[in-house]
């Protein structure tokens, strides 16, 4: 398990994964080294596995964004995972129970790239339909 101090730590991480470890380390009220000491337990210990860039509300407003219901068929499904791994506009890929067994987040930069990513998805081998919901509007995100 994980500290109280290291949950706040993660806390200010997710806010903004390039905070300095001097900055860290003054809103924890600790020093530099036990901050970047923790920072890497954390990473060692597979709590942190990465540092990823998020995209600027101006670039992110401009993405048409989409989830996609995916039913694979059973044998397939761990190749249709690595496929579906290699499209770089799917931002998240879900196993879910119900009918479809995956649900994968897709941004385009248009509605007709959006579509042909769609078609690629439905066309790979393993996919026997896909669903849909194109995202109007984005209410909170955490």
């Amino acid at each position: 398990m994980i500290t109280k101090q290291e949950q706040q730590l993660l806390s200010i991480l997710r806010s903004n994964a390039r905070a300095s470890i001097s900055d860290l380390a003054r809103v924890l009220n600790l020093s530099r080294s036990t901050v970047q000491n923790r920072m890497t337990k954390l990473e060692e210990s597979g709590v942190i596995k990465g540092y990823a860039v998020q995209y600027g509300s101006e670039y992110q407003d401009n993405l048409v964004s989409s989830h996609v219901s995916i039913k694979v068929k059973q044998k397939l499904t761990a190749k249709t995972n690595a496929e579906l791994r290699q499209v770089s506009e799917v931002s998240e890929l879900y196993a879910i129970s119900g009918e479809y067994d995956l649900i994968a987040i897709v941004q385009a930069e248009s509605l007709e790239q959006l579509s042909q990513i769609l078609d690629n998805i439905g066309n790979l081998d393993g996919v026997e339909r896909t669903n849909s919901s194109v995202i109007l509007e984005t209410k909170f995100k955490r």
